[in-house]
């Protein structure tokens, strides 16, 4: 008997990463454009407007304007290096988190909003006569030094959340609690479809065309929209996250009801709903979230760092995610189209898969740690109390291995018993009390 799988909608894509970078740089070059454009039409218009702004006369309204562009320049260059030193950092933590995150899409924007107004300046102090000063234009160009001031002290108000251990954690805990509450969405299980040996022998593979890669995503909607049209189902071979290798297999059309066939050109339709790229992102990858997550820990946790406080900040945000996706179907997932038949097959982890990929790095590195190990502790008896008592054998599995572990690595007597007690903060938080969840 097949056993029953989750089913689910298909999620409406929020944009990929590279869409979003893609805009950046469009709304950047957009600033930079209407900088230079404004520069030239304001002062044209006021010629035709009575005169008003800031009292200036011909030398100072040159001043003004030449110290405003040399200024935005040299901000500009200020916020590329900065920037440059935060990627650095990041990527000390994991060389993924740039990519997958994404926090640093926003800063092309503001880098377009500086030189934008530099060039406002640039222009409009071409406009300056002693016969006509453009009072108008000039006070426009102090007020976008005011915005550019606020923009520039939010920026710098986010990197200092952004540079640090427990900014990133949090960061990714947010995009993955999206991610999970997209693609594991509360409901049970439903029976598989059967494939009968006519849809097996019907079946048409779609062929990855380009070179090696990693499957990043898919259209659901216009999946099972196809799939719908057409009385198909499309099943998956490879999960989001696989890399893909040129003229690979990635899916499967079948005829629904063991008649008719998928087309050459219905073939490329699908396989123009997938989306590869060179590395994975927290897109449709919850697993990747919990892989940044556990980046995170391993690498505080290792000799060169020693920081076993920024790992509890991660294992904060890997219990959260634990706990919703305790009580939640997992596993293979089906698409389901308007009428609640399954279209699309998509391969996902299960319980053990995702609870192996949060912890069972942290249980290795982190077992020498009294902090470490009294977090964990108490992420194991937090889970396991919200947790169905089929998945607690996996939790178990853990709780016994960081018993073995941490009496191995914490020999002195005062070390082994102070790991001995759950904490939630690691160290020094208060004495247990009796779980909510319990």
């Amino acid at each position: 008997m097949t056993p029953p799988v989750r089913a689910r909608g298909p999620r409406r894509s929020r944009g990929s990463h590279r869409a979003r970078i893609l805009r950046s740089r469009a709304a950047a070059v957009l600033l930079v454009v209407l900088g230079a454009f404004l520069g030239w039409a304001v002062p044209v218009w006021e010629r035709h407007l009575p005169s008003t702004g800031l009292g200036f006369d011909a030398s100072t309204a040159q001043a003004t304007l030449a110290a405003i562009a040399g200024g935005m320049i040299t901000l500009a260059g200020f916020i590329v290096t900065a920037i440059t030193l935060v990627i650095q950092t990041v990527q000390s933590m994991s060389p993924r988190l740039v990519a997958a995150l994404g926090h640093f899409s926003r800063y092309l924007v503001l880098f377009g909003l500086l030189i934008g107004t530099a060039l406002y300046a640039l222009v409009a102090l071409s406009q300056v006569r002693e016969s006509h000063v453009p009072r108008g234009s000039v006070t426009f160009a102090v007020g976008l030094v005011l915005v550019d001031s606020v923009v520039v002290l939010r920026l710098l108000a986010s990197l200092r959340h952004a540079v640090t251990g427990g900014g990133l954690s949090r960061a990714v805990g947010e995009r993955l609690r999206t991610v999970i509450d997209q693609a594991y969405p509360p409901g049970p299980a439903v029976p598989a479809p059967p494939t009968g040996d006519a849809g097996r022998a019907a079946r048409v593979p779609v062929v990855r065309g380009g070179g090696p890669a990693v499957l990043l995503s898919v259209d659901e909607p216009r999946l099972v929209r196809i799939a719908a049209r057409h009385d198909l189902r499309i099943r998956f071979v490879h999960a989001i996250g696989d890399f893909v290798g040129a003229h690979d297999t990635v899916a499967f059309l079948e005829p629904a009801h063991g008649r008719g066939g998928a087309g050459t050109r219905l073939v490329k339709r699908v396989a123009g709903c997938v989306r590869y790229g060179p590395s994975r992102t927290v897109e449709q990858d919850a697993p990747y979230g919990f892989r940044l997550l556990a980046d995170i820990t391993v690498r505080a946790l290792s000799p060169a760092v020693n920081d076993p406080t920024t790992a509890v900040q991660s294992l904060d945000q890997i219990e959260d995610a634990l706990l919703r996706l305790s009580q939640r179907s997992l596993g293979d997932a089906w698409l389901l189209d308007a009428t609640g038949i399954p279209r699309v097959s998509c391969p996902s982890p299960g319980w053990e898969d995702l609870v192996s990929l949060a912890l069972d790095e942290t249980l290795m590195y982190g077992s020498s740690s009294p902090q470490v190990v009294r977090r964990l502790r108490a992420l194991l008896e937090r889970v396991t109390a919200a947790a169905p008592p089929p998945r607690r054998g996996e939790l178990a599995r853990r709780k016994a291995a960081l018993e073995r572990l941490s009496s191995a690595a914490l020999a002195d007597p005062l070390l082994s018993a102070v790991a001995d007690v759950p904490d939630r903060q690691g160290l020094g938080g208060s004495a247990p009390r009796d779980d909510p969840l319990g």
